[in-house]
């Protein structure tokens, strides 16, 4: 029954995960919206959540490892969640904002990986634009309801497994009860 339950949750995180990435896709390609720095590093953070969890569902590990998949989930969706927290706080004061670059592709392209996700968290003004929004959320709003949801879901995954672990009785023998069916 775990198993089923596992993989099935792992299941439909991937499909809300695609979905989401989708209609990035779709905003960037059909309408037009033209995503900055924070905004990739949301939809990388995504889509390797969405890659984890299909890997798992198609897997269907054991205990330990459906506990290592939803850590690596939940360290996907920690980290979205404070892409998106971070767009948010710079939608909500632009005075946060680093000093803007004239040619950001030029700069990004001498410096290393690391500085360039530095650079890309700090902002600019691409960042602290609102461009769409639906029922009065902006896109990094959307964007980190979904990651708290997925954060939200690991953790509880991760005590469930924790608690069922702990149940457990150390002399290896069953701790329900036979059925009169079985």
């Amino acid at each position: 029954m775990f198993l089923a339950c596992s993989r099935s949750l792992f299941f439909m995180a991937f499909i809300a995960g695609a979905l989401a990435l989708g209609v990035s896709y779709y905003l960037e390609y059909a309408v037009g919206l033209k995503p900055c720095g924070l905004c990739l590093l949301q939809r990388l953070c995504l889509a390797l959540f969405a890659s984890v969890c299909l890997v798992a569902s198609v897997h269907g590990p054991g205990r330990f490892g459906n506990f290592l998949y939803w850590l690596l989930g939940l360290f996907c969706s920690l980290a979205g969640t404070v892409t998106a927290w971070r767009q948010v706080l710079l939608q909500s004061d632009p005075l946060q904002l680093s000093a803007c670059s004239a040619n950001s592709g030029a700069l990004y392209e001498d410096l290393p990986w690391l500085c360039r996700v530095t650079q890309m968290f700090n902002g600019d003004a691409d960042c602290a634009e609102i461009s769409w929004t639906l029922f009065d959320l902006s896109l990094p709003e959307w964007s980190l309801l979904l990651f708290m949801a997925m954060t939200i879901l690991g953790i509880y995954q991760l005590m469930r497994i924790v608690w069922l672990a702990c149940k457990r009785p150390l002399s290896g023998t069953s701790s329900h009860r036979a059925q009169a069916g079985d």
